[in-house]
């Protein structure tokens, strides 16, 4: 399993990214699909998932700004991060998991649910 992003950078406060995970080594179209970031003494956090069927779920803190989606064709996951802010600064990375968990919220976005991770790419966000 192979999970590569790309897409981070450094952006001014109320711009744009798109985030990129190329995927490999799995049925990408069958697994649960998400962003976590993690900025320094902070822990990792689950912002964005989407299952297998295409049903999302995000975090308070990125909700009607950030978009998650995915090409099955391409085995590519993106996060689409609008209106950002400098507390969005943080290493981006993208996870795997054979299966979606629920809980009573909705799709889990628990870090120790996910199974595959990425390296990461760096998002910094200056006022």
């Amino acid at each position: 399993v192979q999970l590569v992003e790309s897409g981070g950078g450094s952006v001014q406060s109320g711009g744009s990214l798109r985030l990129s995970c190329a995927a490999s080594g799995f049925t990408y179209s069958s697994y649960s699909m998400a962003w976590f970031r993690q900025s320094p003494g902070k822990e990792r956090e689950g912002i964005a998932v989407i299952a297998s069927d295409g049903v999302v779920s995000y975090a308070d803190s990125v909700k009607d700004r950030f978009t998650i989606s995915r090409d099955n064709a391409k085995s590519t996951l993106y996060l689409q991060m609008d209106s950002l802010k400098s507390e969005d600064s943080a290493m981006y990375y993208c996870a795997a998991a054979p299966l979606s968990k629920m809980t009573i919220w909705g799709l889990s976005r628990s870090p120790a649910d996910f199974n595959h991770w990425g390296q990461g790419t760096q998002v910094t966000v200056s006022l």
